[in-house]
């Protein structure tokens, strides 16, 4: 019989109204603001009216390194979501939205998969409620608005050399990494160096996912530095006078998004990802206003724990002050295999030995996890091919680090596959024993902060910065930014800033390419090695697939 895929299965969901799905939690249908009979954004004024309710247990799920094999984090914060609700828990899931990018691009959409996923999937992974073109939107209007302020005078002095601020869209396209703009002549303005960074990636993305309230999101935009004038003095976007433009923009964009998993379980998914080269994480007010409404709040962060986790961690939950309870770590014997060295094509055989050799790399995850003070614990994701004796290589490995292993099945068998997972986590958070640190203090230099990021999680020896690095460093310091932390954008395939190092590498050096500043987000982002911030399509990108079928139904998407 033909495995369906997963927008078959999400089509046949037998999908409630919103209205229903809120009751589940205490959402009042008036406390709704539908956008058709399946999505809803929650209004602020319940979420206001929330705030004195007791907190619920907050369960992160992150991963091994990924691999091509594919890890399925996503699937496991929806499917435990719907386990915990199997055993009688009042829980739900916290997801952040998918970008456009991928979803055209290789890596799909980002809704679940199996009979573990959120719906509407088409609409989830493609406009959902729009809240993607109104960051892009928002984030461009102070493009337009500073290159305007320059052609109109430039009162504020800006030097065209030092823009900080680049354009931004969601969508893969290399082309527009560096561009010139403003030629044409004297009338469209002076012309500049420029680029784009894809959506995920923008300061304003990351001000939406850590913004408490429009308030909060004013502030935050406002003091954005889209520059510097001559004598080095930074240029902000209320200086531009952008901020309350932009702030309206977004005004029902910062309202979390309520929608349902297959087993009509609620979920919430607001914010961005890419914790490659963004904090990648579900927005503080959906998070907050879900541990308000239930007892066991499932999020996740994106790619491996020394990126996902790691930024959940140093910069949301210290910017939020959230305590979390578990850790999650989701890992495949396929992608196992992988960093044992097994090429991909040959996944499908048994292999012992490279099960053994690459769960160096699930190991060093689980004592990182650990310098946060959080328990972890494995959920395996069973894959059709996977042996018993791989599975239980996993899980003997788990049990010498002083951690559990659950085979999970919820791809094929929805919440009813991490039942025995869900009593674990609950056992977990119920024993109180986390006790939640970040990994450095707020007091620590912004490059000693690289650098223990770098030996602590990545196990480098050392990072290396050339001399405008160390000047950027200094000068940040210097200009009373050195309490924010650090967000880094590095390959999520490796420990390294080598995609193609995988397993758990030692002794290697991270070279820090470049520094920018994120005031309104309240951290520094810090690029190691090559990575983009601007991704590309691949050779064949998964958009010469996806297309309506002769009944209108979309076909490809996945």
């Amino acid at each position: 019989m033909a495995v369906k895929s997963d927008i078959e299965i999400a089509r046949e969901a037998k999908m409630k109204p919103i209205a229903e799905v809120g009751q589940k939690i205490g959402i009042p249908a008036d406390a709704l603001l539908n956008y058709g009979p399946t999505k809803a954004k929650v209004s602020f004024d319940f979420i206001n009216g929330v705030q004195k309710k007791k907190n619920g247990k907050l369960i992160l799920v992150t991963a091994i390194s990924p691999t091509p094999a594919g890890e399925g984090k996503t699937t496991t914060t929806v499917g435990l979501g719907d386990g915990l609700n199997r055993i009688g828990k009042k829980a739900m899931s916290c997801l952040r939205e998918p970008s456009l990018g991928p979803c055209f691009g290789m890596k799909g959409g980002a809704a679940g998969g199996g009979y573990a996923q959120v719906v509407p999937m088409e609409d989830i992974n493609l406009h959902f409620t729009g809240d993607f073109h109104a960051i892009t939107s928002a984030h461009n209007l102070l493009s337009a608005m500073l290159d305007n302020n320059i052609y109109w005078g430039n009162p504020n002095g800006l030097d065209a050399r030092r823009i900080a601020w680049r354009r931004v869209m969601d969508m893969n396209d290399r082309a527009l990494r560096s561009i010139v703009n403003s030629l044409g002549g004297t009338a469209n303005g002076f012309p500049r160096e420029d680029g784009f960074d894809i959506t995920v990636a923008s300061e304003i993305m990351a001000i939406f996912c850590l913004a408490t309230d429009l308030k909060d999101l004013e502030r935050r935009i406002g003091s954005i530095v889209v520059g510097y004038t001559r004598d080095r003095k930074p240029v902000k976007a209320r200086d531009l006078k952008a901020d309350g433009a932009m702030t309206v923009l977004l005004k029902d964009a910062l309202m979390p998004n309520l929608v349902q998993t297959l087993e009509n379980n609620p979920v919430f998914i607001h914010g961005g990802p890419f914790a490659n080269i963004a904090h990648g994480c579900n927005s503080v007010l959906a998070t907050q206003t879900a541990l308000k409404l239930c007892d066991y709040v499932v999020t996740e962060a994106g790619f491996g724990a020394d990126l996902g986790a790691e930024k959940f961690f140093d910069i949301k939950c210290r910017k939020a002050g959230l305590a979390p309870s578990a850790t999650v770590v989701v890992a495949t014997v396929r992608a196992l295999k992988m960093h044992g060295g097994v090429a991909k094509d040959d996944l499908k055989n048994e292999n012992v030995a490279a099960v053994t050799k690459g769960c160096a790399n699930l190991l060093r995850h689980l004592e990182n996890v650990r310098k946060f003070g959080v328990p972890p614990v494995v959920a395996i994701n069973r894959f059709i091919t996977d042996t018993d004796a791989e599975m239980q290589e996993v899980m003997k490995a788990a049990e010498s680090a002083g951690s559990k292993a659950f085979v999970c099945t919820h791809w094929a068998d929805g919440g009813k596959g991490t039942e025995a997972l869900a009593r674990h986590v609950v056992e977990m958070c119920d024993a109180g024993k986390a006790e939640f640190k970040p990994l450095y203090p707020d007091s620590m230099p912004l490059r000693d902060k690289v650098k223990t990021i770098a030996t602590e999680i990545y196990r480098a020896a050392d990072i290396s910065c050339d001399a405008s690095v160390e000047a950027r460093f200094k000068e940040l310091q210097d200009s009373g930014y050195g309490h924010l932390p650090v967000c880094m954008a590095k390959t999520q395939y490796s420990f390294s800033t080598n995609p193609n190092l995988r397993g758990a590498p030692t002794g290697h050096v991270v070279p820090v390419r470049e520094l920018r500043l994120s005031a309104g987000a309240e951290f520094i982002v810090v690029i190691t090695g090559e990575i983009m911030t601007m991704p590309g399509l691949p050779r064949v990108p998964s958009a010469e697939n996806i297309r309506l079928n002769e009944t209108g139904q979309i076909e490809g998407l996945f």
